[in-house]
């Protein structure tokens, strides 16, 4: 779908569909919505004092215009009530806005600025907010299906204001780089995972490395071994898929480095300590956090930082075999330290344990893994929000900032060092899982052995990686999570 500015008047444009907008709680028209009611009459107000209308976030009303109009139809948009109103708003609004679209078959869409100037939404947030929402909400996954016939080819965002006219191309512009970031992690982690094996997934990364003009380095597991990745290549023993440790690298000459860190496990059956078959399917997106990773890095390469960024991305897949892992065996990590294996299905984060380490050997100042680390996090959490842990209060105070700017909501967690006790071990180091009481935030403890000093946080989307229905901008499948939190991490820490 190609996304551009109409430098026009809204009720002006001629075009399978225009939309305008309305707040829940208020029965006035004003700015756009209000010029293109003039012109139909007052259509739109009466649908409204009926009750037709009621501008409820999301909800959509298709009006015709009857030819009074060179559009023939209009949708109406609802905003939600005024006081709540924000960028996330906007996004949802766009995402149902280009759903509703598609339902009615039409090719191309033109919208004003949906809710602009509300609250400080300025122009160019609600350019940048709309372009996701729009890009993200025309998804689909067809690959191996017939494509829909009824896919929107164009969307435009109507600005006749000259002072506005700017902000509105700078703020399109990223939100197209962040919204083709999340979507290529969706594409990842909605392959199955006989089409994205970690061999796959370090080509796709080779691929958009030399695109985007990044380094990349692919460690077999020969090189793992020299490495003395124990604890990465434990959870590899199992697969006859060969392992692959990801390193793509943005401005590798700068020292203020930023490592992204993300699991990748391309299917996790659980290993020895198996899984249900049911819902095993949906393990192929067990590799979430290196797609967020790889979308993070490629929207990173096009919106240029000024700091040095590092992706790091263990792939394997976490299989039971002769050779694999087993309840009581003891492995030794880059760092050194060992870890006795209580459960071969908390496998993500021995993966990630040798990931920090080899993050901090490349001179990392700050790291941020993300992972579908825990179900715990997803019966603690739900589909909504994701848990955040960290050693560092700036470095945490920064990511809920930038989630409630991107809508991917995070909610920390807490470190007290009594959590810790739950991982000691009598013949290891540590053990690589706490039980089930409070297991998302002993996940976040054992990672923590393997940070440090270094400013660290741990963002766990167990449950946030897969959507069973659409609504608003998501489609039912893989989300995407985390890409454009992690790239608009990058962009901040490079303002400061």
């Amino acid at each position: 779908m190609k996304v551009s500015l109409l430098k026009d008047s809204i009720a002006d444009v001629s075009e399978d569909c225009i939309a305008v907008s309305v707040f829940q709680d208020e029965k006035t028209l004003s700015g756009a919505a209000a010029k293109v009611d003039g012109s139909l009459g007052g259509t739109i107000a009466s649908l409204i004092k009926q009750g037709e209308i009621k501008g409820k976030l999301g909800e959509t009303t298709v009006v015709h215009t009857m030819g009074k109009l060179l559009s023939d139809r209009v949708i109406v948009v609802g905003l939600g009530e005024r006081s709540k109103f924000n960028v996330e708003a906007a996004r949802f609004a766009a995402g149902s806005l280009v759903s509703k679209a598609r339902a009615l078959g039409v090719k191309g869409v033109a919208s004003a600025l949906l809710g602009v100037g509300v609250k400080g939404v300025t122009a160019e947030l609600c350019a940048q907010a709309m372009t996701e929402g729009a890009i993200l909400g025309a998804y689909s996954f067809d690959k191996y299906k017939k494509p829909e016939e009824t896919a929107i080819e164009s969307f435009s965002l109507v600005e006749d204001r000259k002072a506005a006219v700017s902000q509105v191309e700078k703020g399109l512009k990223k939100g197209e780089i962040l919204a083709h970031a999340q979507n290529l992690a969706r594409d990842l982690a909605n392959e199955p995972s006989n089409n994205m094996t970690p061999t796959i997934l370090a080509e796709r990364a080779k691929e958009i490395a030399k695109k985007f003009g990044m380094k990349i380095d692919i460690l077999s597991e020969k090189d793992a071994e020299k490495e003395g990745m124990g604890a990465f290549l434990g959870v590899a023993r199992g697969t006859d898929e060969p392992a692959k440790f990801i390193v793509m690298r943005y401005r590798p000459s700068d020292k203020n480095v930023l490592a992204l860190v993300g699991k990748g496990i391309t299917f996790d059956s659980g290993g020895i300590s198996i899984k249900s078959s049911q819902g095993m399917g949906a393990m192929k997106a067990d590799m979430s956090g290196a797609a967020a990773v790889l979308g993070a890095m490629r929207a990173i390469a096009q919106l240029k930082p000024k700091i040095g960024v590092i992706g790091v991305m263990p792939a394997t897949e976490n299989m039971p075999s002769g050779h694999a892992l087993k309840p009581g065996d003891v492995v030794k990590s880059l760092s050194g330290k060992t870890i006795e294996i209580i459960s071969t299905d908390a496998e993500g984060r021995l993966a990630l344990a040798d990931a920090i380490s080899y993050a901090k050997k490349l001179g990392a100042k700050r790291i941020v893994d993300i992972a579908t680390l825990t179900g715990a996090c997803f019966v603690a959490l739900g589909e909504i929000t994701s848990g955040l842990i960290s050693n560092d209060d700036r470095l945490a105070d920064l990511l809920l900032d930038v989630s409630e700017k991107t809508g991917e909501k995070m909610w920390r967690l807490p470190t007290f060092d009594e959590y810790d006790e739950q991982i000691k071990s009598d013949i290891a180091d540590m053990k690589n899982s706490g039980g089930r009481a409070a297991g998302t935030i002993t996940a976040g403890m054992f990672l923590k052995r393997f940070v440090g000093d270094t400013s660290w946080a741990h963002i766990d989307i167990a449950g946030k990686e897969y959507s069973e229905k659409a609504k608003g901008y998501q489609q039912k499948g893989t989300t995407g999570v985390g890409a454009r939190s992690l790239a608009e991490l990058a962009l901040r820490l490079s303002r400061r």
